[in-house]
């Protein structure tokens, strides 16, 4: 079992900056990749970003690249989003997700766990 606690959502304005952290505790020692992903209002969940096991690999979402970036920190079991030049759109329930792979995956039936979700809301 493992449990991933999201941190970092809020409110902010259009243009703005936040950081999404996931913390995982629990079964940590085998090797993972994780993921975000969001969901907003009437919509299915979608796809964020991804990022290997050694961080060596990401993918993103083309609606988040070059304003999005995810990073780990395996020493901490941690995993952040760092998200710039926020619009609108981007206001959702944020999810991380873990998946028992080195490689990461888009889809979200390829993730094993799920955290509880953390709200960013960006005004215009």
């Amino acid at each position: 079992q493992v449990q991933l606690v999201e941190s970092g959502g809020g409110l902010v304005q259009a243009g703005g900056s936040l950081t999404l952290s996931c913390a995982a505790s629990g079964r940590t020692s085998s090797l993972y990749a994780m993921g975000w992903f969001r969901q907003a209002p009437r919509k299915e969940r979608e796809f964020v970003a991804a990022i290997s096991y050694s961080g060596g690999s990401t993918d993103y979402a083309d609606s988040v690249t070059g304003r999005f970036t995810i990073s780990r920190d395996n020493a901490k079991n941690t995993i952040y989003l760092r998200m710039n030049s926020l619009k609108p759109e981007d206001t959702a329930i944020y999810y991380c997700a873990i998946r028992y792979s080195g490689a990461y995956a888009t889809r979200s039936y390829e993730y094993d766990y799920w955290g509880q979700g953390t709200q960013v809301t960006v005004s215009s």
